[in-house]
Order: C-alpha cells, then structure tokens, then sequence
C-alpha cells in the first residue's frame, strides 16, 4: 500500500513583530503608566498649587507692587514722564493731578494715595485729602479752571503744591512695581532720582529685627539638639518595646495645642511658679527670677515645643547605626569615647543636619510664643507680618519682610543640600 506524502504545511508559521512594533507597543505601555501616575498625584499636585505655590507667588508679586500712585493719578504720572525732577513740573503736570483727584474724589479711592505718599513724605496726606475735598477747581465765577490756571490755584491752595519735593514722589512712585517694601524691609530707602542709600539710624529696624530672629532661632536648635541628642541615642540602645512607648511620650506635645503650651509655661515660670519656688526651696535663689517676658522664658518655650523635631530624625538615623562598629572599635584598642566620637557621630550627620534644618525654619517663623512670653526686645520679624497685616493694613510691607524670610528658608535649605552632598561623596 503507497501512502502519499502530503506536500501541505501542517500549521503556518507566526510573523514576528517588527522592532519598530515592539517600539510603539512599548512607548504605549510607558505612556500608560505616565498618565496612570499622574492621575493618582494629580489631587495632591492641585492642592499643593492652590494652598503653597498660588500664595507664595500672590505674596512675591505683592512685595514689589506699588500700584497706589500709578491707579490713582495716571494723567499725572504721563504728564511727569517727562520731567527731570529738578525744579518744578509743567503746568500740564497740574492740569492731570486737578483732574485724577477730581477722579479719585468721585470714585473714593483716594485715602490709600493719601497714605502711600505720606509714608515718603510726612504730612502729605493732609495735603493730598484737603486738595482733593477742593476739587473740582473753581474761578470767582464758579467756573471751572482749566489749562495754566490751574498751576497757582493749586499752590494758593497749599504751598506744599509750589515744593519740588511733592512732585518728586509722584514721579519717583508712578510704576506700578517697584523695590520699595523690599528696599524698606533691609532698612534702604530710593531717592528720586533712583539711588539707593541707607536709611537713618533712628529709622533702621528691620536689619536687627531680622538678626534678633536668626540668633533666636539658632539657640533655639542648639539647645534642642544638646537635649535631643543623648535622648534620642538613649531611645535607640532600648529594646524596641520600650522605645515606642518613649517614643510615645515624646510625641504627646504633638497632642496638645501650641496655646495650651505657652500657658503651662507662664504658670510654671511666672514669679510665683513652680520653677522659682523649687529654686527658692533648693537655696539656689533668694529671690524669683525673672523668667517671664524676656529672652528666657522665649528660649524655654520653644526649645520644648520644637523639641520632638529634633528627636525623631536622629532617633531614625541612629536606630539603623549598627551598634557593632563602635564595640569593633573599642576591641582594636580604641578608648569608648573616641570610638563614638569618631565612629558613631559622623554617621549621624544626616539626622543632626535635617533635624536642625527643619527645627531652625520652624523657629524662623515663631510668632504666637516670642508675642506671649517675650518683651518688646524678643519679638520676631513674624510678629512684625503679623502687625503690617492685622494693625496698619500695610500689605506691601508685610509681604516684603515674609518675601525675605521665604527666600533666606531657600538659602538655608541650598546651602544644607550643598553639604549634604559634599557629605555623600566623601
């Protein structure tokens, strides 16, 4: 019997995808997972735009406004753009002022005006509100005057209108962004004609102001880390029971409010309080102490407030140190003290660099304890925001001194990545 040989494949053989195939299905697959990504980040990535970015470039732009003469005498401000400042103006330049304060009168927007050119110049604001309650300007007849009429009734109005010193602040303020509140908040001023200079000595603030707030903030991080050091190394030599239930201890004050905080620091350091009748108990003192309103009671209260900031980066560094590399050291004839000091320490540079950064901003910006437990020689530039914001509406002010603060965070947050890289490649 011949059997035939079937010449047919018994299957067809699969066509293998080109590289270009495998190439788009992989930028596809890679793109999915892009977009899956961004997806579950973008809730979080808008609320950190809406509640940190949006604000903190609302309060850049503000820093630098000074919309209050270029708004409200915008006639006066072209009309000037072309004078020397040395002088007096055109009589245009008095024509445009009758007319924006006739404008300002109308609409009531003249009172922020008033006050940003009494800031410059004191007594202005008088000035200007008395001009503009004049407006519009009248003959005998009661016509209204126009053209170079205008120039002596308004000096016959005030005399202040004939000084070139009025007239220099308008022009010198006529834009709408300018670095004056930043210039202020370093104790500079601008003169009309565009020179920096530094401002008198009974006017310049804001420079120890800012030096009281970096000393302040930087005892307070070295008193946290002398105290938080050992605590936390005590913490990470315990069995791990026991050091969460330290730990939990630790983190009661994270439990109880700031107020209730600086209160149970006033009973406790007032001058009937516990710290003083146990030092008067003990002989130490005959008398109590002034711990209160001054720098002391500033430095107590917040080193235990920023206390656990402190702790918990060391404690999470020193916990993964193995302790064997100190007993190594200590058996190759090491003395104890110098195998931690040189073996232990240096591997707990990255805790006590975090711990002190994060501690240090914080301090930075302390407000309500220096405002309840300090005196007037302990207050912070955060208190100084504070009263610009709440006390004087002085927007310009208050952002430029937080504009400065951010920027010297950023500063200190630079120079810390700097050397803790140079720390990672040593």
């Amino acid at each position: 019997m011949t059997f035939l040989a079937s010449t047919a494949p018994l299957s067809m053989p699969l066509a293998e995808p080109s590289t270009a195939q495998l190439k788009r299905d992989l930028h596809r697959a890679l793109l999915r997972k892009r977009v899956t990504a961004l997806a579950l980040i973008a809730p979080l990535a808008v609320f950190l735009l809406l509640t940190f970015v949006v604000p903190i470039a609302a309060l850049l732009m503000r820093s630098v406004e000074n919309p209050e003469v270029a708004t409200t005498l915008p006639h006066t401000v072209a009309a000037l753009s072309t004078w020397d400042r040395h002088g007096m103006p055109p009589d245009a330049a008095y024509a445009a002022l009758a007319a924006d304060l006739e404008a300002a009168h109308a609409a009531n927007t003249g009172g922020a005006l008033a006050r940003r050119m009494n800031v410059d110049l004191p007594g202005a604001r008088s000035v200007v509100l008395k001009t503009m309650r004049a407006t519009p300007l009248v003959d005998d007849d009661g016509k209204p005057l126009s053209g170079s009429a205008i120039k002596p009734a308004l000096i016959a109005l005030d005399e202040q209108w004939g000084q070139p010193e009025f007239w220099q602040v308008i022009a010198s303020n006529g834009a709408r962004y300018s670095p004056y509140y930043l210039l202020a908040s370093l104790d500079l001023k601008q003169d009309a004609f565009g020179h920096i200079y530094q401002a008198d000595a009974d006017q310049s603030v804001y420079i120890q102001i800012f030096g009281r707030t970096f000393w302040i903030s930087l005892v307070v991080t070295a008193c946290t880390l002398v105290i938080a050091y050992p605590l936390a190394y005590w913490l990470s030599t315990m069995p791990e029971r026991r050091a969460n239930l330290f730990m939990i201890l630790v983190l009661i004050p994270f439990w109880t409010s700031v107020l209730v905080r600086i209160a149970a620091w006033i009973v406790l350091l007032q001058s009937e309080g516990l710290v003083n009748q146990a030092l008067m108990s003990l002989g130490l003192t005959k008398a109590p102490l002034e711990l209160l309103f001054n720098r002391v009671g500033v430095y107590v209260s917040m080193t235990h407030i920023l206390l656990p900031f402190m702790i918990l980066p060391l404690y999470s560094v020193m916990k993964s140190i193995p302790p064997t590399y100190v007993r190594a050291a200590v058996s190759l004839g090491s003395h104890p003290f110098a195998a931690f000091w040189r073996v232990y320490v240096p591997q707990t540079y990255p805790g006590i660099g975090a711990g002190a950064l994060l501690v240090f901003i914080l301090a930075l910006g302390y407000y309500i304890t220096p405002a309840l437990l300090g005196g007037p020689n302990e207050q912070m530039v955060s208190y100084y925001v504070a009263y610009f914001t709440n006390v004087t509406i002085n927007w310009g002010m208050a952002c430029a001194l937080g504009a400065l603060l951010f920027g010297a965070t950023l500063v200190l947050y630079s120079v810390y990545r700097r050397f803790a890289k140079l720390e990672i490649s040593m």
